[in-house]
């Protein structure tokens, strides 16, 4: 009986991680029979999971949104707070939870009743947020989970585009993950068409399905998609890039300094260097001024005779 109530838990948790799984999958993953799941997935059913089935020979199960929570996980109530919750958390990007908050709304949201969807909806929809500081880029959560279950699930997923300057473009990619930042979310992808990886801003993309189909996950462009991503953001899609040494440690740096802002290197307690980018040597000067910190620049030497001329032109402003 231990042995049953483990081997379901499991077969549980392989529904949640994935849209559909056929029965030979799950047989060969949980090292049984298909006729032993197929009475596993009637005693979900029996619990009150809503486990839906597709015949043929390219059907599968799939976990889906039940009249009734599961028992034993959550009732209306605690449902509702936790996915408001969940919401506030992945669409205002805090620090540290959002890419998990998202991955956990995708998986409530799924088995979600629909009375309960409402409830959730007006509560989000009503609710207004009173950020402090620089105001974040705003991305609607139904679009964040609708990603991350294309990355979860490796299947293509279709999208408008909007650039910088407000065109558009259809794209279609292979999705590998989210990336977060304290104001902003990141699509890292494989872009069908261009051949090649890209980054995508969240809050510019409007997904359009039907997606598919779905496709074998890639190697993908580094093994730290945080630092892959700050170094696109902050230095690729500028002309003017710099390399400075700061006379700060790279903690402290980082207090003015975000992922989308530059790439800090730790040199020593007292010292580290910036990779930045910007659209011109002026912002480029004035972004590491505000900084309020000693700081040489190390490249390009177009930059250092640039700070001449404006410390000349500073001078000449002086009484």
């Amino acid at each position: 009986m231990l042995e049953t109530s483990a081997r379901l838990l499991r077969l549980l948790s392989l529904l949640q991680a994935h849209r559909e799984w056929s029965g030979a999958d799950l047989a060969d993953r949980l090292g049984v029979t298909p006729r032993t799941i197929r009475r596993d997935v009637d005693r979900l059913r029996e619990l009150g999971y809503p486990v839906n089935a597709s015949p043929g020979t390219g059907g599968g199960y799939q976990l889906g949104a039940g009249a009734e929570l599961p028992p034993l996980l959550l009732d209306d109530e605690e449902a509702v707070a936790v996915a408001v919750g969940l919401h506030t958390a992945a669409g205002q990007g805090i620090e540290g939870i959002g890419e998990t908050s998202v991955r956990a709304l995708a998986k409530l949201e799924q088995v979600l009743p629909n009375r309960l969807r409402r409830r959730v909806s007006a509560l989000n929809s009503f609710t207004v947020p009173m950020l402090r500081g620089q105001q974040r880029s705003t991305v609607d959560a139904s679009v964040l989970t609708e990603l991350a279950n294309a990355c979860r699930d490796s299947e293509r997923l279709r999208f408008e585009y909007r650039d910088h300057g407000g065109s558009s473009t259809r794209r279609t990619v292979e999705p590998h993950r989210l990336v977060c930042t304290e104001r902003r979310w990141y699509l890292v992808a494989w872009d069908v068409e261009r051949g090649d990886w890209r980054t995508f801003r969240a809050d510019r993309i409007t997904p359009k399905p039907p997606h598919g189909p779905r496709f074998t996950p890639r190697t993908p462009p580094a093994e730290d998609l945080a630092a892959y991503v700050s170094k696109g953001v902050s230095i690729g899609v500028y002309t003017a890039r710099a390399v400075i040494r700061l006379r700060t440690s790279a903690d402290r740096a980082a207090r003015a300094i975000g992922p989308s802002d530059g790439v800090l290197e730790a040199i020593d307690d007292t010292t580290c260097l910036l990779r930045t980018g910007a659209a011109g040597l002026d912002v480029m000067v004035i972004h590491v001024l505000l900084m309020g910190v000693d700081f040489e620049v190390v490249e390009p030497q177009e930059l250092n005779d640039h700070i001449r001329t404006l410390r000349d032109r500073l001078s000449r402003a002086l009484p």
